[in-house]
């Protein structure tokens, strides 16, 4: 059973026009390094390390290190009603022109990146 208390900090996660953005690239599943979501954002390392920080500690997503590298991924084990919320929230946000821009982005950034590693 998931306290009042739990429920708040999830929803004061997605309360951030930056971490709802960042939802947006990962909610379809897709785990992505920091200097993906950078490219597709076009924010510094710094302000999307300490978005995806507040959605680690929030249960909104889980991360794994390989190398120097940080890689982010939705979590859908620790959150009740993940389902549901991830399912509603991939279907406001891919609605909005800023997601299909930063998708867009994202898509660019992949073509340019197959060819050398992170920067």
């Amino acid at each position: 059973m998931v306290c009042m208390k739990a429920t708040a900090q999830i929803f004061k996660a997605l309360g951030d026009e930056t971490r709802l953005r960042i939802m947006a690239l990962l909610v379809n599943d897709q785990e992505l390094c920091v200097c993906d979501i950078m490219a597709a954002l076009e924010m510094p390392q710094s302000t999307i390390s300490r978005h995806l920080s507040y959605l680690r500690n929030a249960g909104l997503v889980d991360d794994r290190r390989q190398g120097i590298w940080m890689y982010y991924k939705v979590n859908r084990e620790r959150i009740e009603h993940a389902a549901t919320i991830f399912d509603l929230l991939g279907a406001m946000l891919f609605e909005l022109d800023q997601t299909a821009e930063d998708q867009r982005r994202l898509k660019e950034y992949f073509t340019i990146k197959n060819k050398k590693s992170c920067a």
